[in-house]
Parts: C-alpha cells; structure tokens; sequence
C-alpha cells in the first residue's frame, strides 16, 4: 500500500498537456541537444504492479507520440517496468536516455531515484506534482485551474540541467 493521500498519487494534468509542457520546457535545457544526440530517448517509466502507474504511462506515452520531435531532435519513446532506482540508473546510462518521465506510484522511490541519478545527465519529469520537491527535476501541478511548471534547482544541476533565468522565473523552484 502506499502511503500518503490519494491525491499525492495522482496526475493532475492530463497527458497532453504534460507531454506538450514538457516538449516546451526540455528544449530550453542548454544541455538537452548534447543529451539527446540524434534520437531523443525518453524512458516512461510505470510499476509492474500498479494498474494507475500503467495506465499512466500508456496515456504520456501515447501523447509523446504525437509529439514529433523537442528541441528538433525526433523522439523514441519507451516504456519501461520499475524494479530498482541502481537499474533505472544504469537503463539510463545504457540507452543514453534524455528524459524519464515518471508517473503515479512512485513517491516512495523518489528519494532513492534522485540518488541514483544525482551524477547522470538526465531530465527527470514527475507526473504527480509532489514527487518534483523530493528530487524529482521537473513537474507540472494546477495552480488555480492553470498548469503550473515545478522544477527542483538543486537536483537539476545534479542532474546537468540547466534552464535560463529567463524560463526559470515562469517556474515554482524548489
């Protein structure tokens, strides 16, 4: 069971406007064209045993999709099953990964995925608003009916994410 309310747990924003938010802000990132190369990769990541996290990740994914490129790099976008924050980091690693988009179902592994990636470049976007202060680089939450960006300056810069002052000041830093 996880702990904490329901609506930790869950996305506020609806896929689309997540993946359109995310394709915006990514591509200010001034290390994201180094990250992404010639395909961005960007892992969507559920857990195996949670229906919510799977369906969340089917819904991002499928709005990804129709995302044809960020930063004009062309996406490839997987989803890949949760098992520990050390393989997450080495998937990362592996598939030279430009964002990890992490659904539902994961507020209890924040702290341990912030660790595991802490030294690998990486732009790390939480769908449930919370995860974004315990160590998740980027997130979106309605504020007042309106999508809001969320970004955690310290893990960013663990991370090699670098956003202008100029994006940053549209964004609620943690």
């Amino acid at each position: 069971m996880l702990s904490g309310s329901a609506s930790s747990q869950t996305a506020r924003v609806p896929p689309a406007t997540q993946a359109a938010l995310l394709s915006k802000v990514a591509s200010f990132d001034r290390n994201y064209a180094a990250r992404a190369g010639q395909r961005a990769v960007v892992l969507v990541v559920k857990t195996a045993s949670d229906k919510e996290s799977a369906h969340d990740a089917t819904g991002i994914a499928a709005a990804l999709a129709e995302v044809p490129s960020i930063g004009n790099v062309p996406l490839e976008v997987t989803v890949v099953s949760y098992r520990s924050a050390p393989l997450l980091a080495e998937l990362v690693r592996t598939r030279r990964a430009a964002i990890v988009y992490l659904g539902t179902g994961f507020s209890s592994e924040v702290p341990a995925i912030r660790d595991a990636l802490s030294q690998v470049s990486v732009l790390t976007f939480a769908a449930v608003p919370e995860d974004v202060p315990r160590g998740v680089v980027l997130g979106v939450d309605l504020i007042s009916g309106r999508p809001k960006l969320l970004v955690n300056l310290a893990q960013a810069q663990k991370q090699q994410v670098a956003f202008p002052a100029s994006v940053l000041n549209l964004m609620k830093v943690y």
